[in-house]
């Protein structure tokens, strides 16, 4: 089984969640602990079935089943940021990628986080996957900039996306990382054959800013989002099971078999079909093309299966592989999914040199 659904860990009370033996292996190992679940409560193996395909239980969460993480849906989109833009002392033109993060960041994508991550919670987060509230958070969210002459702790740094005013970072927090040791550690390894590992030591800033985010507006793209506030609501309601499938490709159809397998498997569920569509690796096909294959599909479908919903996400693709599924996990839980589809290789990615997998899963 290359595929299937998996119940968000801090969710169930019944062992109901399958996930194939090797996968979970290895998201318990890349958590560095034996407690790899949300909001620190621990899962164990119930019981095994043919196929290396394994039950796994969740220990039952404090918050209700798909609440966000942390608890509550962060919304940094602030009356008085307007105010503090005024007060900027440098202002800093995003890429493409650092605004999918601030998208992320102002809408609650990213929830517990309220701002790029500082140094305190970067280093606990590289080492340890934990943020410094013990709360799981798979990758640093981090702003890279390359120079930081004139720039000091409390000053504010106005964010500027497509030549728009988009938020305001407070900055709290600059340093210069050891960007091999993030490597090594989120990444398995610090080989520039790995193409994020060679963009964060060759291209990205050599320093980090951290600090609260106060939005002026949520970054827009080339294709329609929604944020998680907005998938919210067009989810059924009463606490019914939501099972999101994140891919970065082209959808094709036996993605759609998948997803039709998935929605049987978990009772009463709705299908959140949710892909990345910002930067990726060098050489994947464009969003803007991605997204065309999914419209093409959602139209087909529409009618025969409209338990179905349909949304982008516009988030930079890592390729950090089982670190990356379980934030992957912990952004569909702040859009609403109580179940999510761990697929075959999950964000992984090849060596530039020689095409070996990275994660070999």
């Amino acid at each position: 089984s290359d595929c299937c659904s998996a119940r968000l860990p801090g969710r169930a009370h019944q062992p109901d969640a399958m996930i194939p033996a090797r996968r979970m292996s290895s998201l318990l190992r890349a958590a560095k602990a034996p407690r790899a679940a949300f909001g620190g409560h621990g899962m164990t193996v119930a019981a095994a079935r043919p196929a290396a395909i394994m039950l796994c239980r969740a220990f039952a969460a404090a918050t209700p089943p798909g609440a966000p993480h942390g608890g509550s849906l962060v919304n940094l989109i602030s009356p008085e940021a307007k105010q503090m833009a005024a007060q900027a002392a440098r202002t800093i033109e995003l890429n493409e990628r650092q605004a999918c993060d601030v998208f992320c960041l102002v809408n609650g994508a990213f929830s517990p986080l309220k701002g790029f991550m500082k140094q305190s919670e970067y280093d606990a987060v590289v080492k340890s996957m934990r943020l410094p509230c013990d709360h799981l958070f798979g990758l640093p969210v981090v702003l890279d900039v390359g120079c930081t002459e004139g720039l000091k702790e409390g000053d504010k740094i106005l964010l500027r996306w497509a030549g728009e005013d988009v938020a305001v970072l407070e900055a709290e927090s600059i340093w210069q990382p050891n960007k091999v040791v993030e490597a090594k550690e989120c990444y398995g390894t610090s080989s520039l054959e790995h193409p994020t590992v060679h963009s964060i030591v060759a291209e990205q800033g050599k320093y980090y800013v951290g600090g609260t985010v106060h939005g002026l507006t949520s970054p827009k793209f080339k294709y329609l989002v929604h944020t998680p506030a907005e998938v919210r609501e067009s989810l059924p309601k009463g606490g019914k099971p939501v099972v999101a499938f994140q891919n970065r490709n082209p959808i094709h159809k036996a993605h759609f078999e998948l997803l039709k397998c998935a929605q049987k498997d978990v009772e009463g569920s709705t299908l959140l079909v949710h892909p990345t569509c910002g930067p990726t690796q060098p050489g994947d096909i464009d969003g803007l093309v991605r997204i065309d294959t999914y419209e093409a599909l959602k139209k087909e479908t529409e009618k025969e299966y409209p338990m179905f919903r349909w949304a982008y996400l516009p988030y930079s693709m890592k390729m950090a592989g089982p670190r990356e599924a379980i934030q992957h996990m912990i952004i569909r839980k702040n859009f609403g999914a109580t179940h999510f589809i761990i697929g075959r290789d999950m964000a992984g990615t090849k060596s530039t040199i020689d095409g070996e997998d990275f994660y070999r899963s």
